[in-house]
């Protein structure tokens, strides 16, 4: 429905006027008296007619041009919002900012969220009087109408970015559900943006639409403050292969430096927080930097390398040197602990110890033995030894091919998993009798009692991951691409038989039995694979996983290590908003830490427990942290790292098209300047002006008028 804005009372008299005057200055006849007129007089009735229809045509068209005229002098408007108001009708506002740590990008020495601040507060000073103003963010937090103008224009000034914003439709979601609750018939809603294509995820804005054409006199303004062609160097997110290592290891530190908008020299560098002897506060030390040559749209993979380290808790930062638009993406923080070389004992029958050499070479190269940086340092023995071997060395056991173990020896083992020690046990030919592998003390270990050997001599059967979530698998999961697991058949395995409560399946064959398992025995893990890693593949073997170019078996065995001596457990890097979970050092007794955060506050965290886990939440500072208890020798130190999400920092503004398809929403405008802001506001509030059309009509009747009064009075 349409509905016309106008006033037409000043007007009224403006055409009522001529009206008047052409009917009381008209010429009137003069009455003479004639003798012979009585022909004369059946002409003049027809004439008269003619003459009075012509009069009136005339009136109508010098009556409308006034009309016409005073009309559009009054500056008449039409809306299509299914309501209108005047100018100054009071009406409930929201003003949406985008809090993002992006927004701190600096362009004239004015950030993104200082121009929006701007550009509120002079739009504050336009809204009608009596208006309900509410201001909000994607800050996480309530939503309320101000108390009044200058309690708004408080809480603009105070708004700072936030490294964990919502997206902007969620903020824009709370402010339509406010605005619902307001009692004005106008709604407005401005969105200080920078059009990042973040800040939009397609997901929502779907939603977001729908909500739009629903809302009953509203109206929508996306004001752009962002940079058209935004310039800037962004590190992205690092890459830790190992956030657990030992002193013989290398610490990799991966990431990606990327060319926004320019082109240029970006030099990269890795500082590590180290200790000062004199004053005893850490200081960051450089340790390696590199030069990378960048075009526009272009990125360079960073790879950084560290090795000697000591033991204990590391902390560090990679940086890139110097400033530029937006310092938040220039720096990212890691943290990672280096602990002792892992001793891994090997154990084999007498059959299979030439071949079970290659396990140990797998697991510790010779290369890296003699260079003194291999992982693990292992040792192969005889499974007849193991009953006499001390275990209380070594991290991890693994059982390869075991004949029948005796009572005594299931309980050491289960006792030396429960003590926080690793064990991996891989069945194949030597587990016969089965009978020997069902006892109470070998099923305390096992996954479930052995059924029968499953053959499959057609090569169809392989190790297949339905996902790649459990840490063991955690290595794949960094790769892109399949691992040809069918190129690695397995012939022959143990089937197994009702699981134990609380065992794990990790790896299934394709054919959907369990092949690798996990059971958790008192504070050890137990992994148990159910076919053998040391066959020889010219006799017969039970599965081709060594064989070849073998990389995935490589991985997998080392993998498999890395979790039962809990080095892939641990995570010490985190995203602002994640739930920091640390595991506290077997033993340790504690029930509170102190932590200090980046900006040297310290709070303290209590467990529910010794040995429970250290969970710490709400944390939205980037940078590193140290967890501390007690003092002296039996001082506990530790650490971990947050840093900004990728998308919270990405300047890549939203396409063309899917900025067409944001504004071609009914009742949504982009404006990027206080005029179109103004106009804007003009057209969607009071509606658009009808006096070009007016005018034009005016013109029309005017034209129509000379010539009817020129033929007229020809005639």
């Amino acid at each position: 429905m349409t509905f016309l804005n106008i006033s037409l009372l000043a007007g009224a008299g403006l055409v009522v006027a001529p009206i008047l005057l052409h009917l009381l200055m008209r010429r009137r006849p003069r009455r003479l008296e004639f003798p012979a007129i009585r022909f004369l007089q059946k002409r003049q009735w027809p004439q008269q007619r003619r003459l009075r229809i012509r009069h009136w045509l005339l009136l109508a068209l010098r009556a409308g041009v006034i009309a016409l005229l005073a009309m559009a002098l009054a500056r008449p408007s039409v809306i299509f919002s299914g309501d209108w108001a005047l100018q100054e009708e009071p009406i409930a506002a929201a003003l949406v900012f985008d809090t993002s740590v992006r927004m701190e990008y600096r362009h004239e020495n004015q950030t993104r969220l200082e121009a929006a601040k701007e550009a509120a507060l002079w739009l504050l000073a336009e809204l009608p009087d009596q208006s309900d103003i509410a201001i909000l963010s994607t800050r996480s937090g309530p939503a309320a109408f101000e108390v009044d103008r200058a309690s708004a224009r408080d809480r603009i000034g105070r708004l700072e970015t936030s490294p964990d914003s919502v997206p902007l439709p969620t903020a824009i979601a709370r402010a339509l559900e406010l605005l619902q609750t307001s009692e004005k018939r106008l709604r407005e809603i401005y969105i200080f943006t920078d059009l990042a294509q973040t800040a939009w995820p397609k997901e929502g804005l779907a939603q977001l639409r729908s909500q739009w054409e629903t809302a009953l006199g509203l109206s929508v303004y996306l004001l752009d403050v962002g940079v058209q062609t935004p310039k800037d160097f962004a590190l992205q997110a690092l890459r830790l292969p190992r956030q657990i290592l030992s002193s013989r290891g290398t610490l990799v530190v991966q990431t990606q430096v990327q060319a926004i908008g320019t082109d240029g020299v970006c030099t990269v560098e890795l500082d590590v927080l180290e200790n000062d002897p004199t004053s005893g506060k850490r200081s960051l030390q450089k340790r390696e930097e590199k030069v990378c040559q960048l075009q526009a749209g272009q990125g360079q993979e960073v790879v950084f390398r560290l090795r000697g380290l000591s033991t204990g808790v590391h902390q560090g930062q990679v940086r890139i040197v110097g400033g530029d638009a937006l310092a938040a993406n220039d720096v990212r923080y890691f943290t990672f602990e280096v602990k002792p070389g892992w001793q891994v004992l090997v154990a084999a029958p007498e059959s299979a110890h030439v071949v079970s050499a290659f396990v140990t070479e797998a697991l510790a190269p010779r290369q890296l033995r003699l260079s003194g940086q291999a992982r693990y340092e292992c040792r192969l023995i005889r499974q007849e030894e193991l009953a006499e071997t001390d275990l209380a060395p070594y991290a991890a056991l693994l059982l390869l091919d075991p004949k029948p173990l005796e009572e005594v020896l299931w309980q050491k083992l289960a006792g030396y998993a429960a003590d926080g020690h690793g064990l991996i046990i891989c069945l194949g030919r030597n587990a016969e009798p089965i009978e020997t592998f069902q006892t109470p003390a070998a099923q305390t270990l096992l996954p479930a009692p052995l059924r029968m050997q499953v053959h499959r001599p057609d090569f169809d059967t392989y190790l297949a991951p339905p996902d790649r979530q459990h840490p063991v698998l955690a290595e794949f999961r960094r790769m892109s691409g399949t691992v040809p697991w069918d190129a690695f058949p397995v012939l022959r395995y143990w089937q197994l038989g009702d699981l134990s409560k609380g065992v794990q399946i990790v790896i299934p064959y394709s054919d959907g039995r369990p092949a690798l398992l996990e059971r958790v025995v008192g504070k050890g893990r137990v992994l148990t694979l159910t076919t053998p890693l040391t066959d020889n593949a010219n006799q017969e073997p039970w599965n081709f996983l060594p064989v070849g170019d073998a990389w995935p078996y490589l991985i997998l065995l080392n993998e498999m290590v890395a979790y039962v001596v809990g080095a892939s457990e641990h995570q010490l890097n985190y995203t602002v908003g994640q739930t920091v979970v640390l595991k506290p050092p077997t033993g340790s007794g504690r029930r509170a830490y102190v932590v200090t955060a980046p900006d040297g506050m310290t709070f303290s965290v209590p467990t529910e427990g010794p040995q429970n886990p250290l969970v710490i939440t709400g944390l939205t500072q980037p940078g590193n942290y140290r967890v501390q208890a007690g003092s002296g020798p039996d001082s506990l130190e530790a650490g971990f790292s947050l840093n900004l999400a990728p998308d919270q920092t990405r300047l890549d503004r939203l396409a063309p098209n899917e900025l067409n398809e944001l504004l071609e929403t009914k009742n949504v405008r982009l404006a990027r300047s206080r005029q179109e802001i103004h106009r804007h506001i003009s057209v969607g509030r009071v509606g658009h002006e009808l006096f070009p059309f007016l005018i034009g009509l005016v013109a029309c009747l005017w034209g129509a008028e000379l010539l009817v009064a020129n033929r007229f009075y020809k005639d």
